[in-house]
């Protein structure tokens, strides 16, 4: 049978994994989450001179106030 600080010794071994997995889990989520937020397109509208964002995507987006299409804004 096992002693009792080999028990002891795998039952950290055991915490400690789980613990790590879930730190790699929420870690890779949260990162995830961050990437698809910061990956967007801004769009400036020459008809009304409103600026949005979109996703992205395609190269021309239409205005949400105006409907006017208007090419993703270059710095």
């Amino acid at each position: 049978m096992f002693e009792l600080t080999a028990g002891a010794v795998v039952f950290c071994v055991l915490v400690a994994a789980f613990f790590l997995a879930l730190w790699l889990f929420y870690d890779r989520r949260d990162h995830r989450r961050f990437e698809l937020e910061r990956r967007k397109i801004t769009f400036h509208c020459i008809r009304c001179d409103a600026l949005y964002s979109a996703p992205t995507g395609p190269e021309t987006r239409p205005c949400p106030k105006c409907g006017y299409s208007n090419g993703r804004l270059k710095f």
